[in-house]
């Protein structure tokens, strides 16, 4: 489903996407505000969503989906400029990721199969000017050590943070794929992270990772 006010741009992502034998666009919504009606009726199985809307916008339509629904769709933001702390707040209301509406067609198609089947879109080097112009520290500190992360998990983490996807954490790590696969879903589940952005986020933001690193 695409979500955005802009009748120029819901045309032009439903070209690149129609023309996929595997995706269909079963609806549209040009604010933020019809957005949960026509999840519960059409269910999408993404919600390509602009951040900035002028009644109800993006993050607030994302916290209401992932709040309101048992089984809700991946959301994918769509924005205009990356460094936007409208964009920084969706993925942390849990946005599965970015995409910028410059972004080519493969780029567009790529990243919906990849929130489709359940992953995160991490641009690393993005998301932690994100971090530092809009995260900044928010907790002491002591929130990821409260969590009771072991030392492989932490581990883990901060390889998330650098974008790698699990089969290249197993090859870095020299282990077995479903070793990483246990290791990201405790993570997951220790920092009640929605998923892999939302962890990463965390972590950037109790000072666990440093954007520097």
């Amino acid at each position: 489903m695409i979500v955005d006010d802009e009748e120029l741009v819901r045309t032009g992502l439903r070209a690149i996407i129609d023309a996929q034998p595997d995706l269909d666009v079963v609806g549209e919504a040009a604010d933020g505000a019809e957005v949960a009606p026509l999840v519960r009726r059409l269910r999408p199985d993404v919600v390509l969503m602009d951040v900035r809307m002028p009644a109800i916008d993006g993050i607030q339509a994302t916290r209401h989906l992932l709040a309101t629904l048992d089984d809700p769709p991946a959301v994918l933001v769509v924005t205009t400029f990356e460094n936007d702390d409208y964009v920084y707040e969706a993925l942390r209301s849990g946005a599965g990721g970015f995409l910028l509406k410059r972004a080519r067609p493969a780029e567009v198609v790529e990243a919906i199969r990849v929130v489709a089947r359940g992953d995160s879109i991490l641009f690393p080097a993005a998301l932690q000017r994100l971090v530092v112009t809009h995260g900044g520290s928010r907790t002491d500190g002591d929130e990821l050590g409260a969590a009771g992360l072991t030392e492989r998990e932490g581990e883990v983490l901060r390889l998330m943070a650098t974008g790698l996807s699990n089969a290249e954490i197993a090859e870095r790590l020299v282990v077995g794929h479903e070793t990483v696969k246990t290791h990201v879903g405790n993570v997951l589940m220790k920092l009640g992270a929605r998923d892999r952005t939302q962890a990463v986020i965390a972590a950037y933001e109790s000072g666990f990772v440093s954007p520097s690193r």
